[in-house]
């Protein structure tokens, strides 16, 4: 009986946490929660075994939606540095109320740290970690502007799990406290009313 190609056998799941250079180019393997295939060699960090799925060609993980990794170009072509940004914006956005790092992020987008923070300030004029508390500071706005919960609910919710650092945050990026921008929003509102 012939072996299917596309199965997650026990020898290419030892490929793939080995990072075998002699399995490249036999298969490539996509993680499912990133979006991104890889050579066998790849030294990303290795994914959870059910989150893989197997591809014989890159054609194929490419037809499946998978994007190719930045790190060990699976197809043999860079990603554009502006795509590759785009990633990682949108996994920013996605996963906000995470433990957040470069770290992290060049992990889940496959790509060193130090090559992301400078890749994400030539083509965005923010580093990754810069942006991450711009976006974390403008949903927490939003939720001063249109709820009543109270600060530490909403520093968690924007992943900001320490309310002082929260304060302290808002104000450097906004030139208001949290409680002082919410009163003025709610003068502001009461004033068109």
């Amino acid at each position: 009986m012939e072996e299917d190609e596309n199965k997650l056998t026990d020898e290419k799941w030892r490929a793939i946490v080995t990072c075998d250079a002699a399995s490249d180019g036999a298969f490539y393997y996509g993680v499912k929660t990133t979006g991104i295939f890889c050579r066998p060699s790849c030294k990303s960090k290795e994914p959870i075994r059910d989150n893989v799925r197997i591809f014989e060609h890159a054609d194929a993980a490419l037809q499946a939606g998978f994007r190719p990794c930045k790190r060990c170009r699976p197809t043999g072509v860079r990603l554009p540095d502006e795509e590759w940004v785009g990633e990682i914006v949108r996994y920013i956005r996605s996963h906000l109320h995470e433990v957040l790092s470069l770290r992290v992020l060049g992990e889940m987008c496959h790509g060193s740290p130090f090559h992301l923070q400078r890749t994400s300030k030539r083509i965005t004029g923010k580093t990754p970690m810069e942006y991450v508390q711009q976006v974390r500071i403008e949903q927490a706005a939003a939720a001063l502007r249109r709820s009543d919960k109270s600060l530490a609910e909403i520093a968690a919710a924007v992943g900001i799990p320490n309310t002082a650092y929260f304060i302290t945050l808002f104000k450097k990026i906004t030139g208001y406290t949290p409680a002082d921008y919410r009163i003025r929003h709610a003068n502001m509102e009461a004033k068109e009313r």
